[in-house]
């Protein structure tokens, strides 16, 4: 009963810490902040712990919410763009970043780690961004928006493959770093085709 009534006290105050925060989070930081109050280093007895360090937690918050996006921003250039070469990518940043995505997920599950449900900020106003925009100009903004983004996904996969604690965060970075590369690789293409 005492330890019920702390979890609820915790809960409660963290509610009321959130009620004061004037700026809205958005979801990568939700999942953080939940993550954060889950780190065994604080009080593993009343939030059941979670199972990884906060830099392997906050690695797979980062990865989901990038992977997350590469499916939904896939899924708007198929069907926005006329160009063969992007709505093939499109269509394989659906098919292998949803792949991904599901594998992160189920680690996260075993390890205790709350991922993000819906695009964090950054992601959804490029979403919206994106989708205000049509032919070449959607195309070119597409184009450069997966170079730099599968650039900075393949810096994040190649860290975590090299620095991460978690021998299965770790693994999940390194299978996953050689598609990201491939992915860059085809994009560089597009993109110097489209010159």
């Amino acid at each position: 009963m005492k330890k019920l009534s702390y979890v609820f006290m915790v809960a409660l105050a963290a509610y009321a810490f959130e009620g004061c925060n004037n700026a809205p989070k958005d979801a990568k930081q939700s999942a953080d902040s939940v993550n954060k109050t889950k780190d065994t280093t604080n009080n593993a007895a009343a939030t059941g712990g979670i199972a990884v360090t906060s830099d392997d937690a906050k690695f797979a918050t980062k990865a989901a919410a990038g992977g997350m996006a590469e499916v939904e921003i896939g899924k708007l250039a198929g069907q926005k763009t006329t160009n063969a070469q992007i709505k093939s990518f499109a269509a394989m940043m659906v098919t292998d970043h949803g792949k991904a995505n599901d594998a992160l997920m189920a680690i996260a599950k075993t390890k205790n780690i709350t991922l993000p449900a819906t695009l964090d900020a950054d992601h959804q106003k490029k979403m919206d961004d994106l989708s205000k925009l049509s032919g070449a100009d959607f195309d070119k903004a597409y184009v450069d928006a997966m170079v730099d983004g599968h650039k900075k996904t393949l810096d994040l996969m190649k860290d975590e493959a090299k620095n991460g604690k978690d021998a299965d965060l770790k693994a999940f970075a390194a299978n996953t770093a050689p598609t990201v590369q491939m992915h860059l690789d085809a994009i560089n293409k597009i993109h110097d085709s489209m010159k």
